[in-house]
């Protein structure tokens, strides 16, 4: 019987300065010709490892990105996951037994792109930001449907902790209420926003407000910790 292997799949999503909304992709030769294909940064668990220190781990190996809130969001386990074509031909080069079923956890954070400078390593010779909306359907494995599924996992159960993840560490109440629109991918009322903000008591007044901007400065508030 072959024995089962478990993986860890990130999912790390930004915007640009033009609110649009990207993932973290890398880029791996699939053979000896150079001949590749773009996927999300993953790798296998270690046999003596927690899963989140894996998936920190595996993260910061391939892209060097670090400090990041990850949630495990769904297992992608499906026998046949592994077995197309271009798939087997980058398993062949890395893995010991290329034939073995591989399950991985879906873990997905969202950063500051002005934060974050990918730099690729082991077997991704790239690392960078794509946008979503121009995102290859060919990306290894099922990591087409990974990156679909966290997006949907966002729309259902996005917190703050996660989204604050994509603003500085002060930021204002309009700031927060753009990165839920565009996640959410609906406007949302700001009286509602505010006061089930402050409803849900995560976030702290500071004593700060906006400086060199063209309109009325408005305070700044910080996650509490």
């Amino acid at each position: 019987m072959n024995k089962i292997n478990l993986s860890i799949d990130c999912v790390v999503l930004s915007f640009d300065k033009d609110q649009k909304l990207k993932v973290l992709l890398i880029k791996k030769y699939i053979n000896s010709k150079n001949d590749y294909q773009f996927a999300l940064p993953g790798d296998l668990l270690r046999i003596d490892e927690d899963v989140l220190c894996g998936a920190k781990r595996i993260l910061k190996s391939l892209t060097s990105l670090e400090n990041i809130y990850l949630k495990q969001f769904a297992v992608f386990g499906h026998p046949d996951r592994t077995k197309n074509k271009k798939d087997q031909q980058w398993l062949k080069l890395y893995r010991k037994n290329p034939n073995e079923r591989v399950v991985t956890i879906g873990y997905v954070a969202l950063v500051n792109i002005a934060d974050f400078l990918p730099k690729p390593s082991l077997f991704a010779v790239e690392a960078e930001w794509v946008e979503l909306s121009a995102v290859s359907n060919q990306l290894a494995f099922d990591h087409n449907k990974i990156i679909n599924d966290a997006v949907d996992f966002l729309k259902d159960n996005l917190d703050y902790k996660l989204a604050t993840s994509m603003l500085p560490s002060k930021f204002t109440l309009s700031q927060l209420q753009i990165i839920f629109e565009l996640l959410l991918d609906q406007k949302l009322d700001k009286r509602n926003f505010r006061k089930n903000i402050f409803k849900a008591d995560h976030i702290i007044k500071t004593k700060e407000k906006q400086k060199g901007v063209p309109h009325k400065p408005a305070h700044l508030y910080v996650m509490k910790k």
